[in-house]
């Protein structure tokens, strides 16, 4: 993917972060539910074009540092997304991973609304999921326990839509850092 649709790619993942307004509320209205029927058809060919996911790949990975496929952690509120941009070419002038090029400034946190991820994911592109078609969910470690009830219907949303996507939800073990 040349530079210029990376861009464009991560102006589509910024302008769902701050968020779209819709002029008719009600999201049971016949009309929200074919449009976001028709949106997640739409959003799961775009995801079909990454390939599987490497399971020997992804539990080989044991910190969320290293893990360079989207990150979610999903609090009562909202979703982070992390996005990592593909590492650059080396060259002999710039070594990958070295100090021109380290790994922290590839990395992209949005925070969207659960009713925005299905597009957000897949408006990454095809280089940000070297691991195939997974992502880690985790539940958000700083949320008071009074809103773990609320965490906890969200993770079983954000995993229902990553099923419908045809994405592998990897829950991501709360101990992990």
């Amino acid at each position: 993917m040349n530079r210029s649709r990376l861009l464009l790619a991560m102006f589509a993942l910024a302008a769902l972060a701050c968020g779209c307004s819709r002029k008719n509320n009600n999201p049971n209205s016949p009309q929200q539910v074919k449009a976001a029927q028709r949106a997640e058809a739409s959003d799961r060919i775009l995801l079909e074009q990454i390939p599987p996911p490497s399971k020997t790949r992804y539990l080989a990975i044991h910190t969320k540092d290293s893990w360079d496929n989207p990150f979610l952690v999903v609090s009562s509120k909202t979703v982070s997304l992390r996005v990592m941009n593909p590492a650059p070419p080396s060259s002999s002038l710039l070594p990958a991973g070295s100090m021109m090029q380290p790994k922290s400034a590839r990395k992209n946190l949005l925070e969207l609304r659960l009713s925005n991820l299905a597009e957000a994911l897949a408006s990454i592109p095809q280089e940000s999921w070297p691991y195939g078609r997974v992502v880690a969910v985790q539940e958000d470690p700083a949320e008071v326990s009074a809103d773990r009830v609320q965490v906890r219907r969200n993770i079983e949303a954000t995993m229902q839509l990553l099923n419908n996507l045809g994405i592998v939800a990897y829950e991501w073990p709360s101990g992990r850092n």
